[in-house]
């Protein structure tokens, strides 16, 4: 059996992209040796109770080692934190036939697989391309840092930039999306790239599957700012006045996560009888919200994948999505992708008054969520695999 290094961070912040690890982490522990590094060990429990609802995975047999320094604060990034985890992941590197970083780019010392799973995977630069912020926008300070960091300090310490681990074409990139993919190349130019879809585990069971209220709308993920959860509100408020309709908006998720975000949305939710803050919801409870409803809507515009829109899919909903970034590509409609607010809320006014559009968008709906099924997910997943790590002997 073939020796697997597995780095995942493991930190403080759970959210949807545990999934493609712990995936990995159940298939791989069955056909090689699996070392999982992690920036905290001891949060691998809170992610396995959190999303690992029915994976088979065998942690009294699980060897977990951090790589971060004692005393690690995942809310305060440091260069000497960089360079330990570096040299541990880089040691425990040269007794692995096979080095796989679920958490985007991570310079094992030797070629590996790297999963993106975020626009924002510690090249500022190409950060700032990707938001629209390089070239004569970005500051004569910032690209200085940049050098001294990439030319000089990482050459001296014997760590890579991202850049140069992108471009050698001896490691193995996956973008979570088509639209990664592209975003990287225009910057990067060529690189070894397979794009690979990340997993949506949750599936709604056809008992759960009672009579759905016509007008629920929902989300479901992160209430931190960047998800601008407020302008889904906006959006909702607008439909409301369009359509007549008594549209309800049920908002779940960590309020306590960026406290003064959740005490604003409480504030909004208090005005507002229609908009109902129902809290962190995982397993059944979240099987029922999610298949209770009729309409979904997500508004982070950069967003490389967006598993909770993949979630909206499968569970049957109908999502409502930026027309940028990867939800776009996960929803595939134009007539379901918004511009500005206003755009979103005559979509969402018009779904249930107008009986042809809304089957037409569902069967569109059921189709893609094909593709984001669990069944789908783990073939894509079994295939890679066994490219990557081979049968084992």
């Amino acid at each position: 059996m073939k020796n697997v290094l597995l780095y995942y961070s493991f930190s403080f912040a759970l959210g949807g992209g545990e999934y493609l690890p712990l995936s990995f982490i159940a298939a791989l522990q069955k056909t090689s040796n699996l070392t999982v590094a992690a920036d905290l060990a001891c949060n691998f429990d809170c992610s396995y109770e959190a999303f690992g609802a029915g994976l088979d995975i065998d942690r009294s047999k699980l060897r977990i080692v951090q790589v971060t320094p004692p005393g690690y604060d995942p809310k305060r990034h440091s260069a000497k934190t960089s360079l330990y985890r570096f040299r541990q992941l880089k040691r425990l590197a040269k007794d692995a036939d096979v080095c796989i970083s679920t958490a985007c780019i991570m310079d094992f010392g030797k070629p590996a697989h790297h999963f993106i799973n975020m626009i924002d995977f510690g090249d500022d630069a190409f950060t700032a391309f990707a938001n629209g912020k390089s070239g004569p926008h970005e500051g004569t300070l910032a690209r200085a840092k940049r050098f001294v960091s990439d030319e000089i300090i990482r050459p001296l310490l014997g760590m890579r930039s991202k850049r140069s681990i992108i471009q050698d074409r001896r490691q193995n990139i996956y973008p979570n999306s088509l639209f990664v993919e592209r975003l990287m190349a225009a910057y990067y130019g060529p690189f070894s790239s397979t794009m690979f879809y990340p997993p949506t585990l949750f599936e709604a069971r056809p008992a759960a599957l009672g009579a759905r209220d016509p007008l629920k709308v929902v989300y479901i993920g992160r209430i931190v700012p960047a998800k601008r959860i407020e302008e889904l509100v906006e959006i909702v408020e607008k439909a409301r006045g369009i359509s007549g309709l008594d549209l309800t908006f049920h908002v779940a998720g960590r309020l306590d996560q960026t406290p003064a975000y959740g005490e604003k949305l409480e504030s909004l939710a208090a005005e507002r009888p229609w908009l109902r803050l129902c809290g962190a919801l995982y397993g059944e409870e979240k099987e029922r919200f999610l298949s209770s409803g009729s309409y979904a809507l997500h508004a982070e515009r950069d967003e490389a994948f967006g598993i909770s829109v993949a979630e909206y899919l499968v569970s049957g909903l109908i999502p409502i999505v930026p027309d940028e970034g990867g939800t776009t590509e996960i929803v595939d409609a134009s007539e379901l992708a918004y511009h500005e607010p206003g755009d979103a809320a005559r979509t969402l006014a018009r779904l249930p008054a107008d009986a042809g559009f809304r089957e037409r968008m569902l069967r569109h709906c059921a189709e893609r969520a094909r593709l984001f099924t669990r069944e789908a997910y783990l073939e894509r997943q079994r295939k890679l695999l066994d490219r990557i790590v081979g049968d084992g002997n």
